[in-house]
This record gives structure tokens, sequence and C-alpha cells, in this order.
């Protein structure tokens, strides 16, 4: 078999990158880079030509997935012509919906890595990245009468409380109380 040329090479890349993204935010950073690869669509022999480790990798994804969500606020502030409490509650019946609480692969980094993070150290990247996006995600939260930490707080427990007890009453009754919660004052 042939070398890819350097734009395929690129392109796996980039396919990996955003396929981690989304695995590691549905099943956890424990994904095996076999099954990682095989999702991608690609071989498994290929990962250490484009990474150096799975770590990296860690790095990499995470970065990404928060670079879609704050792509995510900038595209919601503009659909609401810069008015950014009108944002801000978008996001939050976005956020606290059945179908971002059934949806982690598409849904927020904050929620969907927040366990894998705490068992990272604190010299690795990855957390370095997650701590930033943590910050960046409730300075956007923070209104002039509402604490961004205590907004996020809020949303991300009733998300993790969501999706514990989905197929519940209790998991939809979660959301339409933290919801509530938050858009009353807002």
């Amino acid at each position: 078999m042939g070398r890819v040329s350097q734009a395929q090479a690129e392109e796996n890349r980039r396919r990996v990158v955003e396929t981690a993204s989304r695995l590691f935010r549905e099943q956890g950073t424990h994904v095996s880079v076999a099954d990682l690869m095989k999702a991608a669509g690609l071989t498994h022999g290929g990962f250490y030509k484009q990474f150096a480790s799975k770590e990296a990798l860690i790095d990499e994804a995470t970065a990404h997935a928060f670079d879609e969500f704050a792509r995510h606020h900038k595209d919601g502030l503009e659909q609401h012509g810069g008015q950014r409490g009108a944002a801000q509650q978008a996001l939050i019946h976005a956020y606290l919906s059945p179908e971002h609480r059934d949806s982690p692969a598409d849904g927020c980094p904050v929620a969907a890595l927040a366990t894998d993070m705490a068992r990272e150290g604190e010299d690795h990247e990855a957390r370095r990245i997650y701590t930033e996006g943590v910050g960046d995600f409730a300075e956007w939260l923070t209104t002039e009468d509402q604490d961004g930490i205590t907004r996020l707080c809020t949303m991300l427990g009733a998300l993790i409380l969501a999706r514990a007890t989905k197929g519940s009453p209790l998991s939809e009754e979660i959301l339409t109380t933290a919801r509530a919660a938050l858009t009353a004052s807002g």
C-alpha cells in the first residue's frame, strides 16, 4: 500500500480528532485506540503516525470539543442579534433539554468529560484545556444579576443527574426544575 498524501494525512488526523472528541464525550477517554480508529474508518496502525500517544489525542480532542462549544455560543449570540441575555436563555433551554441529555457525543464537554478530567493529573494538557473551558463557560453565563459559576453548577449538576436517571420521570423533572430556576429571573 502506498503512502498517503500530506493532504490525506491531514484529513485523516482531522477525522480521528473529531471522532475522538465525540467518542470521549459519549463513552469517556478510556475508549481504546483500536475502537477509536475503527470508528474513524482507519486502521489501528495509522494512529501512531498521527499522534505521539493517546494522551496527545485526548489533549487535541478536548481542545476540539471546547472549540466547537465556543463556536456554538458565538453562533447563538449572532442568532439573537447580539443580545447576550436572549442567547443565554436559549442556551439554558437547549442545555437542559431531553435532546442534550440524550446526546452526550454532540453535547457539552464540561459535563461529558468531568469525571475523566477529575482523574487526570494537574499537569496534563487536557486538564488545563478543560479548566480553561469551564472558566470561559462560567464567564459566558454571567449576567449583572447572576453569577456564572452558580448558573454553570446548576446546569451541569442537573444535566448529569438527568442523564443518570434517564428513563425515569425524575430525569425530566430535574431538567424542567433547573430550567425554570435559571430562566425565572433571566
